[in-house]
């Protein structure tokens, strides 16, 4: 009777094994097929509009003027916003947020983690559109500000209110913090103590031991932190309508610009016929651009992991 018991129980075991391998393996690939799905549905919904306009005028065509007699779909503009807006908020968010998760993992005392770790959660929490409105009141008046004193007495500047690239650049980098944080913070955590303590036995200091050991020995993480930072950063729509203007221009500083999230929230709701398939190629275009980023990174995650 053992026996057989023994052998019912195994039998259980395998059947139940079976069946969460079932499930692992339809859980897999129903995302690969939701990947696949969203890269068909923009590469459908997104082509046409290069054949009818033409790449050379959509892509590098600088003038957007899609409701003019004679329309004109140019978004090389919004392209560079974008590649340029994103490469700014990383170049000034990316090192205060190592620097504030060094400080959570290796530095701050206990009780003073448990309070700045709550508020940077709190961060990641709050809706973008509130990171708009906060842009608004807070960050567009002072930019304004900024604004007369650099073209004090210029003819020519146009005055955008504060609502310009600089004011995007700064809200993004906010932005990205929490997430680019939490995820270093917790590759740092993950170093092993051996590895401090070699350095330190060695006569290395503590922050020399932190620059020179922990983080290079963290940095798989710091750079998947960086990859999903980019990834918010490209794609905010929200936050980014309420403080960058919305208007195509050249990425300067006091423009008023227009990021390629921005130029599809602002127009989709009355696009029809072309526009609106232009539109569909912004799309695309900025789906592109995302999946190009982390195929880059990811490569290169993965060599320095095999060096």
């Amino acid at each position: 009777m053992e026996t057989i018991s023994i052998i019912g129980n195994h039998k259980t075991k395998s059947l139940a094994e079976y069946a969460m391998q079932i499930v692992f393996t339809v859980c897999a690939l129903v995302a690969v097929l939701a990947v696949a799905a969203i890269t068909i549905y923009m590469i459908t919904g997104g082509v046409p509009a290069l054949f009818e306009v033409g790449l050379k005028e959509i892509l590098f065509g600088t003038l957007w003027a899609p409701a003019a007699k004679d329309a004109h779909f140019g978004i090389l503009y919004v392209i560079l916003t974008s590649i340029t807006g994103t490469m700014a908020a990383v170049l000034l968010g990316v090192p205060i947020a190592l620097l504030t998760a060094v400080f959570l993992a290796e530095v701050a005392p206990a009780g003073l983690a448990k309070v700045v770790r709550p508020a940077v959660e709190l961060l990641a929490g709050i809706p973008s559109v509130i990171y708009g409105l906060l842009g608004i009141l807070i960050l567009n008046p002072l930019m304004y500000k900024l604004e007369k004193i650099v073209f004090a007495g210029s003819d020519t500047h146009q005055y955008t209110g504060g609502s310009n690239l600089l004011s995007a650049v700064i809200v993004l980098a906010i932005m990205i913090l929490p997430t680019v944080i939490n995820i270093s913070e917790s590759a740092l955590r993950a170093v092993p103590d051996h590895l401090k303590s070699a350095s330190l036995a060695l006569g290395a200091s503590k922050i020399e031991t932190i620059f020179k050991v922990v983080i290079p020995a963290a940095k798989s993480g710091i750079i998947s932190g960086i990859v999903l930072g980019v990834g918010r950063a490209i794609g905010e729509a929200m936050a980014i309508t309420l403080v960058s203007g919305s208007s195509v221009n050249a990425p300067l500083p006091f423009n008023s610009v227009r990021f390629l999230t921005t130029a599809i929230v602002s127009e989709m709701g009355y696009a029809e016929g072309l526009h609106r398939k232009v539109l569909f190629t912004i799309g695309l275009v900025l789906f592109v651009f995302i999946m190009a980023i982390n195929l880059i990174l990811t490569r290169i995650l993965k060599e320095k992991e095999e060096k």
